[in-house]
């Protein structure tokens, strides 16, 4: 059994109350828009990091880092990118991944709306974190935890961080 903490668009931002639920996970899960190699050396000083670049992540990132990540936890097929879109609503370049892959499970961020669905036409379970930085339109900073026990995710969870705002 694998503990996951998933987390997107930190923007630059890591704080306590991101690092604490860092410490209880087994693995990190990164969407993307990670904001520094700071950012994601310390999340990988922690525990094992898995993350992909986002579209704000420069070019130190995108030199450490994928555009696309399929791998396996446990027995499920995970595909992460950053820029994926919606069940319904996926780019090309994601829906060919998909196709191709057969994941279990598709995470993205980008769009800093919280979503965990199943895929009407893909067998698929769709995951975006929401963010956990403060930067962008999103009302409260979110992450997901959950664990992945053989061939099934469980005990999701949804970690609010607090506002936006809260900040200024």
């Amino acid at each position: 059994m694998k503990k996951i903490l998933l987390l997107s668009d930190t923007h630059h931002h890591l704080d306590e109350s991101i690092l604490t639920h860092c410490r209880e996970a087994d693995e990190i899960w990164h969407a993307g828009d990670i904001g520094s190699l700071a950012v994601a050396d310390k999340l990988a000083s922690i525990k094992p990091l898995k993350a992909v670049w986002g579209n704000i992540d420069d070019d130190k990132l995108r030199m450490t880092f994928e555009e696309h990540l399929v791998f396996y936890c446990e027995e499920v097929k995970i595909y992460i990118t950053h820029i994926g879109g919606t069940p319904g609503k996926y780019n090309d370049k994601v829906k060919s991944v998909i196709r191709q892959e057969k994941p279990d499970i598709f995470i993205c961020g980008h769009s800093h709306i919280l979503r965990v669905q199943r895929d009407p036409v893909f067998p698929m379970l769709y995951i975006n974190p929401g963010a956990a930085g403060y930067h962008g339109f999103h009302k409260t900073r979110t992450m997901i935890r959950f664990k992945i026990e053989g061939r099934s995710p469980r005990d999701m969870e949804v970690i609010e961080l607090g506002s936006r705002g809260s900040l200024a």
